[in-house]
Parts: C-alpha cells; sequence; structure tokens
C-alpha cells in the first residue's frame, strides 16, 4: 500500500476531542493530532469510526490522511449556513433509540429513519433499498425502558405502531434493567459498527453499558415531569462488545435537522411513494387535484393524515436544505412560488366577477 511506504500505519479512530483522537492501531491505543487533516468541508473533519493512517514516529503521533468512507450518517447543523454535520463513519448498524417511559413521538422516528436511511459516502449520497439496504447501514429501532410498560398487550401494541410507522425496519423492545430483549440485540449488533442515536433520556448510554457488560457509560436520571435527560455522553465514542462488534455512543440530539434525505424520506414513506405513482397527474402536489390516489387513500382510511403531514413536512424540510446550496432549485422554488401567486390571484379575481 502506498501509506506503509510511507511508514504510515492504519487505525480507527475511537474518539475526537478538541483536535486530538484517540486511535486504534496494530501497535495499541494511540493519542494523534488531527492538524495535518484539518479541511475546509466540515464533512471531512476527523470522526469516530473513521479509518486513519497514522505516522508512528511523530510526537505526537499525527494523522496524516483521513481514509475514504464507507458509510457516515450525517445531520444538517443548527448554523443558517447549509451544512452538514457527520455523528459517525464506516457504520453497519444505525441503533434509533426511542423511549418507552415517555409517549411515543411517531414523526421523530420517521425523522430519524430518513437520516439513517440517506447515509452517505464520501461526497456521494449512498442509496439505499427498503429490500437489499444496499448501503450497507441497516437501520434498527429500539424502544428502550420496556419494563416501564406493565402490560404485555400494551407493550405490543406500542411495537406494533412503530413497526406501523417503519415498514421493512427491525424493531425491537429492550430493558436494561431486565434485561429483556439484550442477548437479541447483541446478536444482531455482533457483526460490524453500531451507532446509538436518540434524544436525551432516551436510554443511550445505560443501553451501552447492557451491551458492553459493563458500567462503562456514565447514567444519569430523566426529569419525571417529562422524561427528558440531560447530556450524559458529551463525545462520541467507538468501544468493543464483548459478543463481537464495536458500538459507537452519541449524545443526545435535541435538533435532528436532515441532511440531502429525499432518499430516506422516499423510503420511510414508500407506501405513500407508491400512491403516488398512481395519480391521475404526474406532477400531482396531493393537495385537492383530481385523481389523487393519495388524497383518495387518505379519505378511506387506508392512509392516516397524521402521516400524510409528516410526509410533506420532511419533504419540504429537505428541499430548503438541498435549496441552500443548489442555485437551480431556488430558481425552481422561486418559479413554483410565483406560479401559485398567480393562480391564487387569477381565481381571487375570477370569484369578485361571479360576485358582481
Amino acid at each position: 500500500m502506498p501509506y506503509a511506504r510511507q511508514g504510515l500505519l492504519p487505525g480507527r479512530v475511537v474518539r475526537v476531542d478538541r483536535g486530538q483522537c484517540d486511535v486504534v492501531t496494530a501497535d495499541g491505543l494511540a493519542r494523534a493530532d488531527t492538524e495535518f487533516v484539518v479541511p475546509r468541508d466540515p464533512m471531512k473533519v476527523v470522526c469516530t469510526g473513521d479509518w486513519v493512517a497514522v505516522d508512528p514516529s511523530g510526537d505526537p503521533r499525527y494523522v496524516r490522511t483521513l481514509l475514504p468512507r464507507r458509510t457516515a450518517f450525517v445531520r444538517s447543523t443548527s448554523s443558517k449556513r447549509s451544512e452538514g454535520q457527520v455523528l459517525a463513519t464506516n457504520i453497519d448498524h444505525v441503533v434509533i433509540c426511542v423511549s418507552l417511559a415517555v409517549e411515543l413521538d411517531l414523526g421523530r422516528i420517521e425523522r430519524f429513519l430518513a437520516l439513517a436511511m440517506s447515509s452517505s459516502s464520501g461526497d456521494a449520497l449512498l442509496r439505499t433499498s427498503a429490500l437489499s439496504w444496499e448501503s450497507g447501514a441497516l437501520p434498527l429501532i429500539v424502544l428502550t425502558k420496556a419494563d416501564l410498560v406493565g402490560d404485555a398487550s400494551v407493550l405490543g401494541h406500542l411495537v406494533d405502531d412503530v413497526m406501523t410507522t417503519a415498514p421493512g425496519v427491525q424493531v425491537l423492545a429492550v430493558s436494561a434493567a431486565t434485561g429483556e430483549g439484550i442477548e437479541v440485540l447483541s446478536a444482531v449488533l455482533s457483526g460490524g459498527t453500531s451507532v446509538l442515536l436518540g434524544v436525551s433520556g432516551a436510554g443511550k448510554s445505560t443501553l451501552a453499558n447492557a451491551l458492553l457488560g459493563d458500567e462503562v457509560m456514565d447514567v444519569q436520571a430523566t426529569r419525571d415531569v417529562d422524561g427528558k435527560g440531560r447530556h450524559t455522553t458529551t463525545t462520541r465514542n467507538l468501544l468493543a462488545m464483548p459478543g463481537g462488534g464495536v458500538l459507537i455512543d452519541t449524545p443526545g440530539l435535541r435538533g435532528v435537522g436532515l441532511w440531502d434525505a429525499e432518499t430516506g424520506v422516499g423510503q420511510v414513506f414508500s407506501e405513500i411513494e407508491e400512491l403516488a405513482g398512481q395519480c391521475r397527474f404526474h406532477d400531482c402536489a396531493h393537495l385537492a387535484e383530481p385523481g389523487c390516489a393519495v388524497l383518495e387513500a387518505v379519505e378511506d382510511g387506508s392512509l392516516s393524515v397524521r402521516r400524510l403531514e409528516s410526509y410533506r413536512k420532511l419533504l419540504r424540510e429537505n428541499q430548503r436544505i438541498v435549496a441552500k446550496t443548489d442555485a437551480r432549485l431556488r430558481g425552481e422554488i422561486r418559479r413554483e412560488w410565483k406560479r401559485k401567486g398567480a393562480e391564487g390571484r387569477a381565481a381571487m379575481e375570477a370569484k369578485r366577477g361571479r360576485m358582481r
């Protein structure tokens, strides 16, 4: 390999903190400086899960090269600029943790899934299939704190609700307190790199400790008033599981902004996309058009209004994110606004004419 000829060692980043990172190499664990790979592109900053080439003779050791990523989980930042934040890389499973201690937020689950199904590799978006999962990053929903749901039938209904929201995605109910479902989850995650995602208080750190078989991650209690937690985990750490595989725990996410997630949205709402193909008009907006198969499904009850509204919301949000860097799309959006405005004014004029 060209890097080996340069005297560099391959290593996996297990933690990043303020311009330095912990890297595991054949020689063991080392602290490395990332100053030689500080790109202008925030999408190419060294991240937990990355494979890198390390200079073993440096003092401190230096990460010389960021090796190509196979997958990456990316969200948009809170910045007004169009920027993505890479949360974890080279992942095989995206584990979306949802607490059963509070009321289920199906819209938030759909949002996490849209991101998980749009994992990116390098500069290109990895396209996934609901059947083949071509990206290699397999989404999985874990309902934590199952012991707090006393009635087994109620727990079954909750699992069914999530499965309906996430067609084709495996859903597991687990309890770190009782051990329920932990062995099954460990077996599912044993074959690669998994990242735990969820809001504060979702039980990620407690779940991580159960999977790791040790109190590795600090845990804090959630607030009784709303079930929300404080940021127990402040960095992303890659840790080896005793049964095989490695785990990346992440800080709780207050905001889950979409990032180039059109493919993911389409997969999460695959039944709506299928219905859209049956509409009379190929550019149907599913608002009031005649022959709209989507609206007909809402009327006959086979599609919920909540799900359609969530689909519209995520598509609009993703379009705004993409438009920040796509001048052509911005122009199309402006033209569409003008067209709708003209149609609205024409309708008002026609209405006034009939009233005279």
